[in-house]
């Protein structure tokens, strides 16, 4: 594994969300000849990692046979419905986490942040030099994390991944570009990165 000989690494794409305000599955959007599920997929790959996609139970017939998936338990709101299914399914494993809405993404972008995981931490998790907030979607959440976060929501007001990472003790990663953090949830931002990739 990449520079990595702390606990196992496995990559998760979440694409279970209903996608609603974009109006069609974003795992599905083409960017780059593929799904963009399936693109980034293998680009934990090539990373040298095993992968599985974050899917709803519905999904399950639409994911090609030779990709692994884990599949929501709905045990949870939002994102972490995905990250802890993960969680659940593989307790021991750290997670390198994406949504499936990172058009500009790229592999260098990913081989950073798996060099300068820190798993010591709760999580290591990108940032754009803007914001300066933590991605919790563009992360690898280490196993004590994901335990934490579970705790975390039995008493936490908000189930959102972000606002629990920026209580948390967690390292910070930021891309040399902010822009391969971009997130398209909108046709008009579907169209903007398209444009980006031309």
């Amino acid at each position: 594994m990449l520079g990595s000989n702390e606990t196992k690494l496995y990559g998760l794409i979440l694409s279970g969300g209903k996608s609603t305000r974009m109006g069609t599955d974003k795992g599905l959007l083409n960017y780059h000849g593929i799904p963009q599920r399936e693109y980034l997929y293998g680009l934990l790959e090539n990373l040298g990692l095993d992968c599985f996609l974050s899917i709803r139970t519905e999904q399950q017939g639409t994911v090609p046979d030779n990709f692994n998936t884990v599949v929501d338990n709905n045990r949870h709101l939002g994102p972490f419905n995905g990250i802890l299914s993960a969680h659940d399914a593989y307790p021991e494993a750290a997670w390198l986490v994406l949504a499936c809405d990172l058009p500009l993404l790229d592999k260098a972008a990913l081989k950073s942040l798996v060099l300068k995981r820190n798993p010591r931490k709760l999580a290591t998790a990108y940032a754009t030099q803007a914001s300066g907030l933590p991605e919790p979607l563009v992360a690898i959440w280490e196993p004590k994390g994901l335990q934490r976060a579970k705790e975390y929501l039995k008493v936490a007001e908000s189930s959102c991944p972000r606002k629990f990472l920026i209580n948390s003790d967690i390292d910070l990663v930021y891309p040399e570009k902010d822009e391969v953090l971009y997130n398209a949830n909108s046709f008009t931002e579907f169209e903007f990165a398209k444009s980006k990739l031309r």
